[in-house]
């Protein structure tokens, strides 16, 4: 059976330049916070104005049970909320390791202790009933769907349930999707272009998530069942830029370790494994939903017959230095709404370390990514291995020495 591995280690970054340390002033205190990971020259907050509203909200009168409530935060991008609101011990559910580790680290700099929360993955069950629910709502429809029929069971008519994000992020679809898991639900106005979403648990039926969802995909002459958690990017269907790349993968040869890095539902390992049956296969994902996905596909495919490991993880962190001789990767350009590059440097960087030399690094991109001109800065070269109108294949070789 594969090795399945979702750990959460706590890195406190040291900050050499104060300035990427934002301060967060709200009703419940002053705060200094950070994104995960750290940029040297970091322009964006750790927090939106979304973050802000729903903390002004929570302060009036009458919006906070008069109790000490039992308090869920789901979606907490770098643990703005979950600073903010430590004094109520409130459990943090997350999908995402770079969010956990953005939260221990926000914590750590405010000197709040990690047993203020109760921290939990997007693949551990809820517990109990909750007073207050707290949503940043995800960029995915599907993950929040899943959000919001998984905590049907631990609420009741007298929980409040408040969503928060910034007003273009909340579609008719989204309010459509509270009112009917949830129920009657209203919005706020909008402040500094960010909107609350409030909704009442009126509906009569719990229902369980649909997810994960699976569908059939024929792979060189093979059917695979293709299982994927609600996160997963392409839940329905093969996405024509994964398509285009198993279309081209890198010719076996006798590679002894490989790297799905970014693995998402791990089709690119789980060919890979099929096309080099003596290699072992690690793939890597910082969400948990993806690993999980990547897991069970590899296990429907091999049974107990082939071993892997798999590693909720930041990057290749966990991978040892010069260990592996090939990495395959389909880079993500975003951070849940933010989209940027600075996740394909962190990789392609990560990637040059822990290829053995004369390794290869296989990836697949947009032309208008320009990934060519990283791999060229990074690896000193590229080559094309297949490109079509909007995708690109290329690859780089690790020289025995850095140029």
């Amino acid at each position: 059976m594969g090795k399945y591995v979702p750990y959460f280690r706590t890195h406190y970054v040291k900050f050499d330049n104060m300035h990427t340390m934002n301060p967060f002033k709200v009703p419940q205190g002053n705060f200094s916070l950070a994104r995960y990971p750290q940029t040297k020259k970091e322009t964006l907050r750790a927090w939106d104005a979304a973050d802000e509203y729903l903390l002004q909200h929570l302060d009036k009168p009458d919006n906070t049970p008069d109790h000490t409530p039992r308090i869920l935060i789901i979606n907490d991008s770098f643990g703005a909320l979950a600073t903010a609101l430590h004094t109520f011990k409130p459990t943090v559910q997350l999908d995402s390791y770079l969010a956990e580790q953005g939260l221990a680290n926000n914590f750590h700099t405010n000197k709040v202790d990690m047993n203020a929360v109760t921290l939990l993955n997007s693949m551990e069950p809820l517990e109990g009933h909750y007073d207050l629910v707290l949503i940043k709502v995800p960029k995915s429809h599907a993950y929040l769907e899943d959000i919001l029929y998984k905590i049907q069971p631990h609420i009741n008519p007298q929980s409040k349930i408040i969503a928060a994000a910034m007003a273009k992020n909340i579609h008719s679809s989204t309010l459509k999707l509270f009112e009917k898991i949830i129920g009657e639900t209203t919005t706020s106005l909008a402040k500094k272009k960010a909107r609350l979403v409030f909704s009442s648990f009126t509906t009569n039926k719990i229902t369980e998530s649909p997810y994960p969802k699976q569908y059939e995909l024929e792979i060189e002459d093979n059917t695979l069942t293709i299982t994927n958690h609600a996160n997963v990017f392409s839940r329905e269907k093969l996405d024509i830029g994964s398509r285009f790349f198993l279309e081209n993968m890198p010719q076996p040869r006798p590679y002894k370790t490989i790297v799905d890095l970014g693995c998402g539902n791990g089709l690119l390992g789980l060919v890979a494994a099929q096309q080099n049956p003596d290699a072992h296969i690690i793939f890597t994902d910082e969400s948990y939903m993806a690993v999980a996905s990547a897991k069970t596909n590899f296990q429907n495919a091999f049974g107990s017959s082939r071993a892997a490991t798999f590693l909720v993880t930041d990057g290749m962190a966990g991978v040892e230095k010069q260990s592996v001789d090939l990495i395959l990767c389909n880079p993500p350009f975003h951070q849940n709404h933010v989209v940027g590059d600075h996740l394909a440097w962190q990789m392609f960087n990560e990637a040059w370390a822990a290829l053995e030399p004369d390794g290869e690094f296989w990836i697949v991109g947009n032309h208008h990514l320009a990934y060519h001109a990283k791999l060229k800065k990074i690896f000193g070269g590229y080559t094309v291995a297949a490109s079509n109108k909007k995708f690109a294949v290329m690859f780089s070789r690790k020289p025995a020495t850095k140029n």
